[in-house]
């Protein structure tokens, strides 16, 4: 059990890191970088409300790399079920947001795929039958 919480970690941490670099990448585009500065992308306002907004959408993941490491089983599954859904969903929307570019195309489909196999692995774990006897192990 210990493996797939560290696992599950391990993947939280991989598609954080696939969106805080396609974020970056954002900002080194000057047509996406001028419309940061302005305030508005593609006519959506970049404003409070909307930062809180995508605060709450990337402490998600950013959560999900501790929280899959320190659950009990039945809840660690559900959390990442939840979370995994979550940013799938929001990540096939952007899809449809504004301009998508070649490299968000890139990464939304690494982030996609990723967040679809956390679902799978853990609706795959929830549904595991746990062993009615646990082997003695050597020293």
């Amino acid at each position: 059990m210990e493996n797939k919480k560290a696992f599950l970690s391990t993947i939280w941490i991989f598609v954080t890191l696939n969106y805080l670099y396609c974020d970056l990448i954002g900002l080194m585009d000057s047509t996406l970088l001028k419309q940061y500065l302005s305030g508005s992308i593609d006519g959506i306002d970049i404003n409070e409300q909307f930062l809180l907004y995508a605060s709450f959408l990337m402490e998600l993941p950013i959560a999900m790399v501790l929280l899959s490491k320190i659950l009990k089983k039945k809840l660690n599954c559900w959390f990442n079920i939840t979370a995994g859904s979550i940013k799938t969903l929001v990540m096939i929307a952007t899809l449809f947001i504004g301009t998508t570019t070649s490299y968000y195309m890139f990464f939304a489909c690494i982030e996609i795929t990723t967040t679809i196999f956390i679902v799978g692995f853990a609706i795959n774990w929830l549904n595991e039958k746990e062993p009615l006897l646990v082997p003695l192990t050597q020293n």
